[in-house]
C-alpha cells in the first residue's frame, strides 16, 4: 500500500523539477559506462545569437544547446537537470560498485547497499526465478474468498510485500495543527498516471487505453494465464479502475487544501464506508489505536464501497493481482521487464530504448536506502565550504524576499507584517539531513532482488505509520543528498537543498556572482516564493493552514494569480495542447518570484561590492545580462512530443520554454537589461506579478 506520505507527495511538498523517469532494463551484460561529462555553467556555445532575445528568449540562451543536444534513446526528456542527473549518478555508480564486492573491510552501510546494489545487477538470477518470486503474493491474493476478507488481505499484501492496493494510507501533519501527526486516506488505486487517462474522450486517451488493456492482458499471461482468461482480467481491472478514476478528485482540486481535509470519527468512516472492514485493515497493518483520521476524498471512499459492493471476487483478485504485478515487473525476468517497459515508457512516453541495468540499479539503491547511500556520497562531494557558502546565498535571497514584500504595491501593512513573521520563521536545510535514517531492521540479501525491493517499500510504510501521534521531527528530508532537485513543504515551512543541485550548471565557485545568482539563486529564491504561492500563502509560518492576509488583500492576490493562471494557460507545450494554468499556477509564481529575488539579490550584492561603479562586461555581457542567460540556460531542455503530452496533464511544471520566457516576460528588468522596446513579446506593456 503506498502510503500518504509518498502518495500526496506533490501536495505537500512543492518542488523545483520533474521528477526523473525511472525505467527498466533486461541486462547487465555491458561494458563499465564511460565518465559523463560534467556539465557547465554558462555556456556561451548554447547561445543562438540569429534569434532576438525580445521576441524568444529561450531560443536565444538554449537555441544552440538544444540543437546540440539531442534526447538520449534512454531518456524520454534531456536537459540541463538531466546531465548533472546523470553525471551524479555515475558517481554514485562507482560508489556502489566498489561497495557490491563482499569485501570484509565493507562498513556495515556499505554492506546493506552495496548487496541491495549486487542483487538488482544480477540479472541471471532474476531470469531464473521469473514469476516464481512473485508467487507467494499471488497465492495469497489467491485466497480472497468474500468482502469480508478484502481489508484483511490489504493490510497483509501492505505490510509483508510492500504492494499498494485500492488506496493511499499513512500518517501526515494535521494542517490545521502541525504540531500533531495524524492518519490519513487518500484516493488511489490507478494504474495510469492519472484519473484524466480515463475519462477524456479523445483519440488519443482512447488509443492508450487500449494499449492499457493489451498490455495487462500480456502481462497475466507472462503470469501463468490463458489469453482468454488474461483478456477477461484486464477487462475486470479495467472496469475497477475506470470507476475510482471517475470517483477521484483531480489533481487541480487537491491543490487546495480545504478540498483536501475532511477530519471524520471512525465510526463516520465505517458509515462512509460500510462494506469495508476498516478495524481489520488497522490491525492488520499494526496501527496504534486512534480515533480521528482525515479522508482527503471522501468521494472517492464511497466510489471504492460501491465497486466492493458489486463487484466479483474473481474481479478482485484480478485487480489486487494486476497491483503485484505491475509494482513488481520492473524487478523479475527479462520478460516482464521487457513488456513493462514496451508500454510505460516506450508507449506512453516515446522513450525508444531502455536504461542501462547500472542506471535502474543505481537509481533503485539510492531510492530504497538514500540516507544510508548520501552519507557516504556527500563525505566525496559536498564540502563544507560548499554548504558555508550556500547559506550566505540564502540569507542573502531572505533579505531580497524581506525588501520585496515590505515594497509590494497591492498589500496592506498588516498582511506584511504577518508575512515577514513568516518569512522569519521558514528553515533553511542545505545539503543533507542532520540526522541519517537508521536502516539496521531492513533486512537486505544479496541473492533476492524482488524481496529487497518489497522489503525496502515495508520499511519506508512502517517508517511512516510510526509517526502517528509522535512529535515532528524538523529535521527530516523527502529527498535523497544525490537528489538534483529541491523543494519547500508548507506543513514544515522548510526550504530543502540537496548536495546534488549544488554544482554547475546551478552553482559554480569559478563564476561571477551573476552567473550564480541566475542559477542557484533563482532556485532558492523560487523555494521561498512557495511559501507565498496559491498552495503556500493558505499556510501560515508554524505549517498550520490558517487565513493570515486581510479578506482586501486575499482578492488583490487572487487577481494576480488569476492573471498568470490565464497567461500560461493560453501557452502551447504541443501542437494541439495549452499548458493547464491552475495546475501549474504554484510553480509558475515560484518561478516568477524566484526570478525577482534572486535579480533583487545580485544588485544588492553588486551595490556593495563594488560601490558607485559600473561592473565590467564579461563574455561581452553585462552583469544582468549574464544572470538572466544564466537562469535561461538552467532549463535548456528536448522533450519527446508524448511525454510532453504526458506532463501537460500530470506535471505542475511549465515545460522549460514557458518557465524562462514566462518568467522573464513579466518581468521588465530583463527588457531594460537586453535593450528591448517596450510592447516586444519578451517585455510587454502589461505583465503579471504576484510578488
Amino acid at each position: 500500500m503506498l502510503s500518504v506520505r509518498i502518495a500526496s507527495a506533490l501536495l505537500l511538498c512543492a518542488c523545483l523539477a520533474h521528477g526523473q523517469n525511472s525505467v527498466a532494463q533486461a541486462s547487465s551484460k555491458s561494458a563499465a559506462p564511460p565518465e559523463p561529462k560534467a556539465p557547465q555553467s554558462f555556456d556561451l556555445s548554447g547561445i543562438d545569437k540569429t534569434a532576438d532575445p525580445c521576441t524568444d528568449f529561450y531560443q536565444y540562451a538554449c537555441g544552440n544547446w538544444k540543437k546540440n543536444n539531442p534526447i538520449p534513446p534512454d531518456q524520454v526528456r534531456w536537459g540541463r537537470f538531466n546531465e548533472l542527473a546523470q553525471r551524479n549518478e555515475w558517481l554514485l555508480y562507482r560508489e556502489l560498485e566498489t561497495a557490491a564486492n563482499p569485501d570484509a573491510k565493507r562498513t556495515l552501510l556499505e554492506q546493506k547497499y552495496g548487496d541491495f546494489y549486487a542483487a538488482c545487477m544480477n540479472t541471471q538470477l532474476a531470469d531464473t526465478k521469473g514469476v516464481a518470486a512473485l508467487q507467494p503474493t499471488l497465492n495469497t491474493i489467491n485466497t480472497l474468498s468474500g468482502r469480508n476478507q478484502l481489508a484483511a488481505l490489504l493490510a497483509t499484501l501492505e505490510i509483508r510485500d510492500g504492494t499498494s492496493g485500492l488506496f493511499s494510507f499513512g500518517v501526515s501533519q494535521d494542517q490545521k495543527d502541525s504540531a500533531r501527526q495524524i492518519a490519513e486516506a487518500g484516493q488511489g488505486g490507478l494504474g495510469l498516471p492519472d484519473r484524466d487517462y480515463y475519462l477524456r474522450q479523445n483519440p488519443g486517451q482512447q488509443k492508450i487505453r487500449e494499449q492499457y488493456v493489451a498490455h495487462m492482458s500480456k502481462m497475466f499471461q507472462l503470469a501463468g494465464d490463458t489469453p482468454e482468461k488474461a483478456a477477461n482480467e484486464a477487462q475486470s481491472v479495467m472496469a475497477i479502475e475506470t470507476a475510482l478514476a471517475q470517483g477521484s478528485l483531480s489533481r487541480t482540486v487537491l491543490r487546495d487544501p480545504a478540498k483536501r481535509y475532511h477530519i471524520m470519527t471512525l465510526a463516520e468512516l465505517a458509515r462512509l464506508t460500510p462494506d469495508f472492514d476498516w478495524p481489520a485493515y488497522f490491525n492488520g497493518i499494526g496501527m496504534r489505536p486512534f480515533e480521528m483520521l482525515n479522508v482527503m476524498s471522501p468521494g472517492f471512499f464511497t466510489t471504492m464501497n460501491a465497486q466492493i459492493a458489486t463487484q466479483s471476487m474473481d474481479a478482485w483478485k484480478s485487480y489486487l493481482r494486476w497491483r503485484a504485478l505491475r509494482g513488481a515487473a520492473p524487478w523479475m525476468s527479462d520478460a516482464f521487464v521487457q513488456e513493462n517497459f514496451n508500454f510505460y515508457s516506450r508507449e506512453l512516453l516515446g522513450q525508444e530504448e531502455m536504461a542501462p541495468r547500472w542506471k535502474r540499479c543505481t537509481r533503485a539503491t539510492d531510492g530504497a536506502l538514500g540516507e544510508a547511500v548520501g552519507q557516504d556520497w556527500v563525505k566525496k562531494y559536498f564540502s563544507p565550504e560548499k554548504k558555508e557558502n550556500m547559506t550566505k546565498l540564502v540569507t542573502a535571497l531572505e533579505a531580497a524576499l524581506g525588501q520585496d514584500i515590505s515594497q509590494l504595491p497591492w498589500m496592506s501593512e498588516d498582511t506584511k507584517k504577518r508575512a515577514l513573521e513568516k518569512l522569519a520563521l521558514i528553515r533553511n536545510k542545505i545539503g543533507y539531513p542532520e540526522h541519517w535514517r537508521d536502516y539496521s531492521t531492513l533486512e537486505v540479501k544479496r541473492d533476492e532482488l524482488l524481496g529487497n525491493i518489497m522489503r525496502a517499500d515495508v520499511f519506508e510504510d512502517r517508517f511512516n505509520l510510526n509517526k502517528l501521534g509522535k512529535p515532528i521531527d524538523e529535521t527530516e528530508w523527502r529527498m535523497t543528498p544525490p537528489t538534483v532537485n529541491a523543494y519547500y513543504s508548507p506543513p514544515m515551512n522548510d526550504i530543502n537543498f540537496p548536495a546534488g543541485i549544488l554544482q554547475p550548471p546551478f552553482y559554480d565557485f569559478s563564476k561571477d556572482a551573476a552567473v550564480n545568482f541566475g542559477g542557484i539563486g533563482v532556485v532558492i529564491g523560487h523555494e521561498m516564493t512557495h511559501g507565498f504561492d496559491d498552495q503556500g500563502s493558505k499556510y501560515d509560518g508554524h505549517g498550520n493552514v490558517l487565513e493570515w492576509q486581510t479578506p482586501a488583500d486575499r482578492k488583490a492576490f487572487t487577481e494576480r494569480t488569476d492573471c498568470e493562471v490565464k497567461e500560461y494557460g493560453g501557452f502551447e507545450t504541443v501542437p494541439g495542447q495549452k499548458l493547464n494554468g491552475s495546475l501549474t499556477l504554484g510553480e509558475n509564481t515560484a518561478d516568477n518570484g524566484g526570478l525577482r529575488l534572486a535579480y533583487l539579490a545580485l544588485m544588492d550584492s553588486l551595490a556593495k561590492d563594488t560601490p558607485g561603479a559600473v561592473p565590467p562586461q564579461v563574455d561581452g555581457y553585462t552583469p544582468a545580462q549574464r544572470f538572466f542567460l544564466a537562469f535561461g540556460q538552467v532549463w535548456c531542455e528536448n522533450i519527446r512530443e508524448q511525454d510532453a503530452r504526458n506532463r501537460a496533464l500530470v506535471d505542475p511544471h511549465s515545460p522549460g520554454r514557458w518557465r524562462v520566457n514566462g518568467a522573464v516576460q513579466n518581468f521588465g528588468e530583463f527588457g531594460k537589461a537586453f535593450g528591448c522596446k517596450k510592447g516586444a513579446p519578451m517585455y510587454p506593456e502589461n505583465s503579471c506579478r504576484v510578488w
